[in-house]
């Protein structure tokens, strides 16, 4: 008759407590949602410059442009603030499901 050694005889009570700490682990972390900021909230604002040499008519069309420019970039700017919100509160309700209910005992 052989003899076994001792751990032997002790591998399926270790085998089993690691089953069960396995199984009472929690599921892997899922990313929260995420939105994709629209095309004009990315894009950078682009200024008109004056030439080298402007005449009073540079000035006025620059003086146009450059404030439609500015009203483009605030409305920009609002849109991509909006998004970062809309996300933040997207991401705090999807946290809040996520949080497991509290176990009455602890086994």
């Amino acid at each position: 008759m052989m003899l076994l050694p001792r751990w032997n005889r002790l591998a399926p009570i270790a085998f089993c407590a690691m089953i069960a700490s396995c199984a009472a682990s929690p599921p892997p972390p899922v990313a929260p949602p995420r939105l994709i900021l629209p095309q004009a909230a990315v894009r950078p604002c682009v200024l008109d410059r004056l030439p080298d040499a402007p005449t009073q008519g540079d000035l006025e069309v620059a003086y146009a442009s450059r404030g439609a420019a500015l009203v483009a970039c605030e409305a920009a700017r609002e849109l991509a603030v909006g998004t970062l919100l809309a996300e933040r509160e997207i991401q705090d309700r999807w946290r809040e499901a996520q949080v497991p209910p509290r176990r009455l005992w602890p086994w």
